[in-house]
Parts: structure tokens; C-alpha cells; sequence
């Protein structure tokens, strides 16, 4: 019996061998690792491209993040259901534990707290070594961030206008490359609503607008700030923790600094 990051009991008699993940960013880091465990994932889980050629056997879909279909997970008998607190309901993770099925859920708001929880979800919960992808990110991700910092909002959506708060993932990640995500209206939320007459006005060095989950272009999105200095990002090297860590660090600093 061991722990996930909630705190939540997981009882977990032998290493995982049946996973169904219902993380995109975790999906991509156990076909990169442990590939003939993973039975089932969502339609979202787009890396890598060749899952199935991984694993070595069909790879069931189960749906979204937002409405897995349970009784299709139930059907692949998993050891273990990956999720994760941010991007799965609390209501899906109960009932497939009512229904018996162990469910390990992340929770990640850094780059730290990433490397340790998919640590400890190899070591303890597979039952593996850490991953040489795993190693390369904590070096990478451990360094000093870069002076001077600079100031900085991310709009990851539009009409409405939806922005990374200071307490997201992606405000840690910036951070780490020496740029301070700016106080925003708070509407209860960790990405809030602002209007974009709100988001014009505000004194920035940077406007940082990543392809995903909105696809942010030179032509739509960019022309809503004009005067301000604005930069596009990989939305997966700036959202997604895993093998998308590795060297996501430089990136991101080479594109907003």
C-alpha cells in the first residue's frame, strides 16, 4: 500500500503492468518508458505518434480527460489508473474506485514537484528506475533562472480571454526562465477571464501566446496586442510535464527573452 500525490491510499499488491492514463503529458512519459504497460489512454493523448508501435498491441481509447468512459476502462482489467487533480474530476476518480479499480492521481504545479511526482510514480508504483529522460529534466530544470527577470502574460484562450494565473504550472515554468507572470483580476479560478481591454493595458515585457490548448498564430491572436512585445511558444514544452521537460527549458528562454 503506498501513497499517491493527494495523499490518497493506493493498494498496489505488484508492480503496475496494466495502465490505462488519463494524462496526455503521462501517456507520452510511459510509451517513452515502460510502453507494453500502457493499455488504455485518451483521444487526447496525441504523443508519441507511434504509441500502438511501442507497446506492441492495440492501445485503447477511453475518451476525454473530462468524461473517460469508465466502463471501458473497467473492461481493460488496469492495475493502475493514471490521473491527474487539475485535468481529471474528482467524480471520475471516485467511481472508478468504487468499482474497485486503483487510481493513482498527480498532482503537479512545477517543475520540481513534476520530476519528484513522476519519480515516485515509476519507483513506487511501477516499480522502475527513474528514466534517463527523467534525470536530464531535473538537471535541466534545476538551474538558476536568468537575470534580469522580466514581466509577463499568457493568455492561453480567447473570446473569452483566459489567462495562466500565478499559481498554475505554467507560471512556475516561466519563472524558472526569469519572467514573473503579472497580477491579474481574480475570478476564483487559477486561469482567469480577463477582457482583452484589460489584458491591452497592462504594463508587460512580454505577451507570451503558446499554440495549445488555443493555437495562437502571427495572425490570430498576436494582432490583439498591438504595441506590446509579443512571443510565441511551443504550448507543449510550456504545459506538458515529462519527456516534454527535456530541454523545454532553453526553448522557452531562447523564445521569450
Amino acid at each position: 500500500m503506498t501513497a499517491d500525490d493527494c495523499g490518497d491510499l493506493v493498494e498496489l499488491t505488484a508492480p503496475a503492468r496494466r495502465i490505462v492514463s488519463l494524462v496526455p503529458s503521462i501517456t507520452e512519459a510511459i510509451a517513452l518508458t515502460c510502453p507494453e504497460r500502457l493499455v488504455g489512454c485518451t483521444d487526447w493523448c496525441i504523443r508519441p505518434t507511434d504509441i500502438e508501435a511501442r507497446a506492441g498491441h492495440r492501445v485503447q481509447r477511453v475518451r476525454g480527460t473530462k468524461n473517460p468512459d469508465r466502463a471501458a476502462i473497467a473492461a481493460l482489467r488496469p492495475d493502475l489508473v493514471i490521473a491527474n487533480r487539475e485535468e481529471n474530476r474528482k467524480y471520475d476518480v471516485d467511481l472508478l474506485r468504487q468499482d474497485g479499480i486503483p487510481v493513482w492521481v498527480t498532482s503537479i504545479d512545477g517543475a520540481e514537484q513534476a520530476v519528484a511526482s513522476l519519480s515516485r510514480l515509476f519507483t513506487e508504483a511501477l516499480r522502475i528506475a527513474d528514466p534517463e529522460w527523467l534525470d536530464q529534466a531535473r538537471s535541466d530544470w534545476g538551474a538558476q533562472p536568468p537575470q534580469p527577470v522580466l514581466t509577463a502574460v499568457v493568455p492561453v484562450w480567447r473570446d473569452p480571454w483566459m489567462c495562466a494565473g500565478r499559481t498554475t504550472y505554467i507560471a512556475d515554468l516561466m519563472a524558472h526562465c526569469g519572467v514573473r507572470l503579472v497580477a491579474l483580476p481574480d475570478d476564483g479560478t487559477r486561469y482567469p477571464h480577463v477582457d482583452l481591454e484589460v489584458l491591452q493595458g497592462l504594463d508587460v515585457d512580454r505577451v507570451v501566446l503558446p499554440d495549445e490548448p488555443y493555437h495562437f498564430t502571427a495572425a490570430d491572436g498576436s494582432e490583439a496586442f498591438p504595441g506590446h512585445d509579443v512571443r510565441l511558444v511551443d504550448g507543449q514544452r510550456l504545459a506538458w510535464y515529462g519527456p516534454s521537460m527535456v530541454g523545454a527549458r532553453q526553448a522557452l528562454i531562447d523564445a521569450v527573452r
